[in-house]
């Protein structure tokens, strides 16, 4: 039942997976996961991971980073079984404490990991996760002269698309091949990836958005704007941008994860003036 991921082969699978099972209290949206493993889609040996399937049907999944023993794990809530066989699975790939965070609303897997002896850390960084309709949604707010919101144009702006995001979270490990290779495969749709242009063509702010037309939601991630460039609204455009593509594709509802804690509130703040809603925090579970 339980086999390796082979590499981008399975990730459609996997993608498959998380849609069926999809719910408001899961921590991961099928476009998270895609911005997470479909920049390097065949896989690091530092990341094990791992599929539990049966008659055809992913029914679980476990991925482990090295070197911090942290484990994310998705599992069908009909099937409560096997979250002991991925914690099993991730005991054998490890070499120290191993370190689960799941959302607090994901109750089979809290469930599992309380009785197996792991303890709640409440402590330290963690996020929120947030949600909004899109039933209504305000004018894209108007922006300094010369500057412009758009979806990305393919491979026309993958330098550019790049430049802006590693320059946001420097140190990135973000390359132009990895974000090829994200805007490359599925989910990835470019008229959910909104820039604020500046007259000499640089990209200024960004956000990515991700749409599951199975559930009808759509997820921000990552979403980010030039230190230089921060306090004018620019990231509030390109956010606003997402939401209504979302909405004239179908989407129903957006989600968004931000930091929660007191040391980095500002986003918070941000989706909170955007009608963003908290309502589950994520929580790491340890067993000493």
């Amino acid at each position: 039942m339980r086999r390796d991921v082979a590499g981008a082969a399975d990730l459609p699978a996997l993608y498959g997976f998380a849609q069926r099972i999809w719910s408001p209290g899961g921590r991961w949206h099928v476009g998270e996961l895609a911005w997470n493993l479909g920049q390097v889609p065949d896989g690091r040996p530092e990341w094990p991971m791992a599929l539990w399937e049966a008659d055809g049907s992913v029914l679980a999944w476990g991925w482990v980073v090295r070197p911090e023993d942290e484990l994310s794990l998705l599992v069908d809530p009909a099937r409560p079984d096997l979250v002991d066989e991925v914690l099993d699975w991730a005991g054998t790939v490890t070499t120290g404490p191993l370190t689960v965070t799941v959302l607090d609303t994901e109750r089979h897997l809290v469930a599992a990991l309380l009785r197996r002896g792991h303890t709640a850390d409440h402590g330290g960084t963690f996020l929120l996760a947030h949600r909004r309709d899109l039933d209504e949604l305000p004018p894209v707010p108007r922006l300094p002269a010369g500057l412009t919101v758009r979806p990305v144009r393919g491979e026309a702006d993958l330098v550019r698309r790049t430049a802006v995001h590693r320059e946001v979270w420097h140190p990135s490990q973000v390359t132009e091949e990895r974000f090829r290779n994200v805007s490359a495969g599925w989910p990835y749709r470019g008229e959910f990836d909104m820039v604020v242009e500046a007259p000499d063509g640089r990209f200024l702010a960004y956000c990515l958005g991700w749409y599951d037309e199975v559930n009808r939601v759509g997820v921000l991630e990552p979403v980010g704007t030039l230190a230089e460039f921060r306090g004018q609204g620019l990231a509030r455009a390109t956010i606003e941008a997402v939401l209504r593509a979302f909405r004239e594709a179908g989407a129903r509802t957006a989600l968004v994860s931000s930091r929660g804690d007191d040391d980095y509130p500002v986003p918070r703040q941000v989706y909170a003036a955007l009608g963003f809603t908290p309502y589950a925090r994520t929580v790491r579970y340890r067993r000493r």
